[in-house]
């Protein structure tokens, strides 16, 4: 298995234009994000996009409420945040399950695979069962190569489904972030 580079390196990377592609493909002209350097290169390609409306969100649950709101008015979305804004949402991710609203939610995972930041473990320990707990399909990626078509196959899930579904980026696919020594 090859070393993971860090977030950073990998923020530009080709599985940020192949899933940019997928999402462009699978009709999402919304894409509600807060800025998380894991999916830079994604927020880059879809805020370039002239038919995409890439939305700074200040807290997540905003992007639950936007993406609702487009799907009613007949537009797909792709929400973009990490781990740790997973449970900002909890509240608002019932709207999802309740109304039946189709989401796909991109989540940069924290807390796990050589993370250097202890305030990150027990949100990123928690996300995928606070996501399921509140009805979200989770799949979770580790591969770079694979992650396109794990993108591909949730956006047809969510929106053929009428489910929240959460894709899952492992932080062994980011590469963990070093901002400091480990002691």
């Amino acid at each position: 298995m090859s070393e993971p580079v860090s977030t950073f390196q990998n923020a530009g990377g080709t599985w940020s234009e192949g899933v940019y592609q997928v999402l462009k493909a699978g009709g999402v002209e919304m894409v509600p994000f807060v800025p998380d350097g894991g999916l830079r290169g994604l927020i880059e390609c879809c805020q370039a996009d002239p038919n995409m409306q890439a939305i700074t969100l200040s807290t997540e649950e905003e992007g639950i409420a936007l993406a609702a709101g487009a799907w009613l008015g007949g537009k797909r979305s792709a929400m973009l945040m990490q781990s740790s804004g997973v449970g900002n949402t909890v509240n608002m991710l019932s709207l999802l399950k309740t109304g039946q609203f189709p989401l796909l939610m991109l989540v940069t995972m924290r807390g796990e695979w050589g993370e250097f930041n202890p305030w990150q473990v027990p949100m990123g320990q928690a996300t995928p069962k606070v996501l399921e707990a509140m009805g979200v399909l989770t799949v979770r990626c580790s591969d770079p190569e694979v992650l396109p078509a794990a993108v591909e196959a949730s956006l047809r899930l969510a929106y053929s489904t009428y489910s929240p579904v959460a894709v899952l980026l492992s932080q062994q696919l980011l590469g963990a972030k070093a901002f400091g020594a480990a002691k």
